[in-house]
């Protein structure tokens, strides 16, 4: 498996009850930082975390938060924190995960780099600590199925596809359509959920095996290359996964 840094990460508490609920979540993430208004500092008098108390406007901390983490768990009201993060939005491949805890510690919402940035996986490592439910809207992870675009990025996989054919083998793979998946490289530790692979994702080992009519997309991972004439053939149905080459 690839050793990945550590994500930086920053709750940020505005009220007396969010400084509340951050300071309870602080305790079991002492790597995390803090960032309050200096009002609710006394809050986490005794937090072993970094902490930042400010004087002046929260939407004056904006772009440093941006600019400093990878995650951002805000005990903020989710339209104050849509209206506050606006002017800093560039895109889903540079912007940190953005989560929301409402001020009672029973939601926590990914609003931002859910799935690529990986807010939907720390939003529920957060619900799991808080006793909270995690709301995820991405199609993937409601459904329990493939990520195509980040699948085996933990193992260092890179993906190699037209923008297009992500999007478009992502619809086939979340609306339930006949899938091939070919491992001929990797580690087979690429499924991580908790359960089991979907019925319309079938496995093969090599290319050559896959009835290609029967599908609706093909996910493959090799080290082989592919020609131009076999992306032609198969138009917007191919994602293809580089691994690591063995030592």
């Amino acid at each position: 498996m690839i050793n990945q840094p550590a994500p930086r990460v920053c709750l940020v508490a505005i009220t007396k009850h969010g400084a509340a609920q951050a300071a309870r979540l602080a305790a079991d993430l002492p790597e995390a930082d803090i960032c309050t208004s200096a009002k609710f500092a006394a809050t986490f008098a005794e937090a072993s975390n970094t902490v930042r108390a400010y004087d002046g406007a929260l939407r004056d901390e904006i772009g440093p938060l941006f600019a400093g983490y990878d995650q951002i768990i805000f005990f903020v009201s989710l339209g104050a924190v849509v209206r506050l993060i606006a002017p800093h939005l560039r895109s889903k491949d540079e912007d940190p995960g953005i989560i929301v805890v409402d001020d009672a510690g029973q939601y926590v919402i990914p609003v931002l780099s859910g799935h690529v940035g990986g807010a939907n996986e720390w939003s529920e490592r957060v619900a799991d600590l808080l006793g909270a439910a995690p709301v995820l809207t991405t199609a993937s992870d409601v459904g329990r199925t493939i990520p195509v675009d980040i699948l085996g990025r933990h193992l260092g996989w890179k993906v190699e596809a037209p923008k297009i054919n992500i999007t478009r083998v992502s619809a086939h793979v979340v609306n339930g359509e006949p899938i091939a998946f070919v491992q001929e490289a990797g580690s087979p530790d690429w499924w991580t959920r908790p359960t089991p692979l979907p019925e319309n994702i079938h496995r093969f080992t090599s290319f050559d095996e896959v009835p290609l009519d029967r599908y609706a997309a093909l996910l493959w991972v090799t080290h082989a290359d592919v020609p131009a004439e076999r992306w032609t053939a198969l138009t917007e149905r191919l994602v293809v996964y580089r691994p690591p080459q063995e030592a």
